[in-house]
């Protein structure tokens, strides 16, 4: 399994949204900055969003274990084989991320229970 690069390539806020539906003085993601850089395999890495991880682990998982071969979805979304770019679900202020494969083995902190 190798690690997979995750950046944080641009916070974003639907401002027609947020005035309608959101609290006042919303803002991007407070959590989050441009150009952030983060390593994963298996585990969300420490300082990323729970809810970003939760809306691209699978993304991260499949890149891990080889999917860098090929584009996703048949070739008709992201045009780089081992590339992915993924949002989290806020969807007032969303955060889009660039996942990109590496050849960096991953490491596992834990003893597999046999």
């Amino acid at each position: 399994m190798k690690q997979v690069k995750i950046t944080v390539l641009r916070k974003t806020l639907q401002e027609d949204l947020a005035r309608e539906y959101g609290v006042p003085g919303l803002g991007p993601c407070p959590m989050l900055r441009e150009g952030q850089v983060f390593y994963a395999d298996y585990a969300k890495p420490d300082g990323l969003c729970d809810e970003a991880w939760k809306a691209i682990y699978q993304y991260v998982f499949a890149l891990a274990h080889g999917a860098d071969r090929e584009l996703f979805y048949y070739g008709d979304w992201i045009g780089r084989p081992g590339v992915a770019i993924c949002s989290c679900n806020d969807g007032l202020r969303p955060v889009i991320f660039k996942l990109e494969a590496t050849d960096r083995e991953a490491r596992l902190n834990y003893t597999p229970v046999e």
